[in-house]
This record gives C-alpha cells, structure tokens and sequence, in this order.
C-alpha cells in the first residue's frame, strides 16, 4: 500500500530552457536524477555530498552542480550511482518528514501549491508508515495540511 503514495512523478529544475535535473521526495529522502553527458567514462563523474552542500560534475573541468542544499543531510547515508546513463543522488533527510520545496537552495523552488501537494503527500505517507494495516492512498485533506513532521507529536522514532 505504501508504494501507492510514491511520488507520482518527478520535478523538474529547468534553467535557460535546459533541464538541469529532476527529483522526487520520500518521508526519508530526497533523489536527484541527472542525465549524463555521451561518450565520457563512468569513473569520469564525481559526487561529493556534504550535509549541506552537494557538488556533482566531471573530473577536470568545473562542476556541473555546486549548491547548498535546502536542509541537512545525513552523509552517511547519502550515496549516489550512475546506471542508464542517469546519476542517482539519494540524499537521506536529517529530520525526517521535512517537505523540501527544492534539493538546492534558491533554485526550482516548488510554487505554493506543488509544496502543499508534496505535504499532503507526506502527511499521508508518515500515516501509511505509523498505521501499516489501512489504506491511505485515497485519503484527502480539507484545507490546510499538518506539517508531517510535528504533528501530534512529531514522527515516532523506532
């Protein structure tokens, strides 16, 4: 039942027209997805994830990505991978529940309403996760939703 409130699809980051990357978000994480260029070497490619900041580019020549990111990370969960001409970042959120309106700060924030939609989506996630014998995937908010971190008490920790 939990795969039903997956991330339906991906936001995108488009800068000057040129898509820069896309990404989803969980409870737990945030996955950044960055077509890679043809014809250069997979050990070419470096990511280098800070619990702030994220660089990503091609060894030898300035980075593609150098940013902060919107909130902390856990380095030592965080980890990415190169598979079907795609770099994976999946960056483990420290506070678990946090709705990010973007991985990197001031860039391809989400509008109001992409942001709310994502809290929804949460909130319905974290109740998916605490209360694995219903079904949430049809479930709706009227008005405004609870940030899923803090509500009724915050996110139960095991």
């Amino acid at each position: 039942m939990a795969e039903k409130l997956a991330p339906e699809k991906r936001h995108s980051f488009v800068h000057n027209g040129q898509k820069v990357f896309e990404w989803d978000q969980t409870l737990e994480e945030v996955n950044m997805y960055i077509n890679l260029p043809p014809n250069v070497p997979s050990k070419q490619f470096f990511c280098k994830i800070q619990s702030k900041h994220v660089e990503v580019g091609i060894k030898g020549n300035p980075p593609y990505l150098n940013h902060d990111l919107t909130s902390p990370v856990k380095t030592d969960c965080s980890f990415w991978t190169l598979e079907d001409d795609i770099m994976h970042i999946t960056l483990q959120k420290r506070d678990k529940g946090q709705t990010w309106a973007s991985p990197i700060v001031g860039e391809g924030q989400l509008d109001p309403y992409s942001t709310d939609l994502e809290q929804k989506r949460l909130m319905l996630q974290r109740f998916q996760e605490e209360n694995p014998g219903f079904d949430f995937s049809q479930a709706q908010f009227n008005g405004d939703c609870p940030d899923p971190r803090t509500f009724m008490g915050g996110i139960r920790s095991d």
